[in-house]
C-alpha cells in the first residue's frame, strides 16, 4: 500500500468518525464540561472566601485541572473515539462492503489507529486550550506556571489520551463490541488501576498497570488525585510498559480484524 493510499484511508476513516456525531458531542461533553464546572465553581467559592479557598487558575488551579483532563476526563473521550474507531464498522455491517473492495484487511485496521487518534487529539487540544485560558484568567494575581510546563503538560495529554485511544481501537476490533470493549475500558481505568495501585501487596507487578506508567510522565504531582496511591518505577520501565500495552492490544486487533468472518 502506497503513502499515498494510506493517506487517502486514514482520511476517509478520519471523515467518518467526525461524522458521529454521537460521539463527538459525548467526547467534547466529557473533555470541556467538567473543566468549566471547576473553573466556574472554584473561581465563585474564592470570590465569596478568598481567604479559604484558592485561585481557581495559577499553579494549584493549573495542576487540577490537567489532572482533569490527562488523567479522567479526556481518557474517557479517547475511549469513546476509540472502540468507535475499532468496532463501528462491525456494528453498522458494513465491514464486509469495506473487504469487497479488496483493501488489505491489515490495512483497513491500521488505518484506524491514526484517524483515531487524530481526532482524540484535536478533543484533547480544546480542553487544554481551556486548560491555559482558565489557569491564566483566574490566576487571581498569584503566579502562573512556566511556558515549559504548559508545554510538557500538553504532551502528557497527548500521550495519555494517544496511548489509551490506540488500546481501545485494539481491544474493541478483537472483540467487534463496542459496548463490551468501552465498559471494560471504562471500568478499567476509572475503577480496576487505582484498586490495584493502591495494593502495596503487589509490589512491583504494579508496574505493569497501563495509567501508573503514562502518569510516570506527568509534569507535576498526581499522587493526591489516586485516592492515596502512587507507584514509583524508572523513566524506562514506564515506557517499555507503554509499548508493551500497544503491541499486545494493536497485533491482537490486527489478528482479529485479519481473520473475522465478512
Amino acid at each position: 500500500m502506497s503513502a499515498t493510499v494510506a493517506t487517502q484511508m486514514i482520511g476517509a476513516d478520519f471523515l467518518k468518525l467526525r461524522k458521529r456525531r454521537g460521539t463527538i458531542a459525548w467526547s467534547l461533553l466529557l473533555a470541556i464540561a467538567p473543566l468549566l464546572i471547576y473553573f466556574v465553581v472554584s473561581a465563585a467559592q474564592h470570590s465569596s472566601n478568598p481567604v479559604e479557598h484558592p485561585p481557581a487558575g495559577g499553579v494549584n488551579g493549573y495542576q487540577d485541572a490537567l489532572r482533569i483532563v490527562a488523567v479522567f476526563f479526556a481518557p474517557i473521550a479517547a475511549i469513546l473515539i476509540g472502540t468507535d474507531a475499532g468496532a463501528g464498522d462491525a456494528s453498522a455491517g458494513v465491514f464486509r462492503d469495506l473487504v469487497v473492495t479488496g483493501r488489505s484487511r491489515l490495512a483497513l485496521f491500521a488505518t484506524r489507529v491514526p484517524a483515531a487518534i487524530g481526532l482524540t487529539w484535536l478533543v484533547a487540544t480544546l480542553a487544554y486550550v481551556l486548560v491555559v485560558i482558565g489557569t491564566l484568567a483566574f490566576a487571581g494575581g498569584g503566579s502562573n506556571p512556566s511556558a515549559s510546563t504548559f508545554v510538557n503538560g500538553y504532551l502528557f495529554t497527548l500521550l495519555s489520551t494517544g496511548v489509551i485511544c490506540a488500546v481501545a481501537v485494539g481491544l474493541s476490533s478483537l472483540t467487534a463490541s463496542r459496548p463490551g470493549a468501552l465498559v471494560a475500558l471504562i471500568a478499567w481505568q476509572l475503577i480496576a488501576s487505582p484498586i490495584l495501585t493502591n495494593i502495596s501487596s503487589l509490589g512491583s507487578a504494579r508496574d505493569l498497570v497501563l495509567r501508573e506508567a503514562i502518569d510516570h510522565f506527568s509534569p507535576i504531582g498526581l499522587g493526591d488525585g489516586h485516592g492515596g496511591g502512587r507507584v514509583t518505577m524508572a523513566g524506562g520501565t514506564g515506557l517499555v510498559v507503554i509499548v508493551v500495552w500497544l503491541a499486545v492490544f494493536l497485533a491482537l486487533g490486527a489478528w482479529r480484524t485479519r481473520t473475522m468472518d465478512a
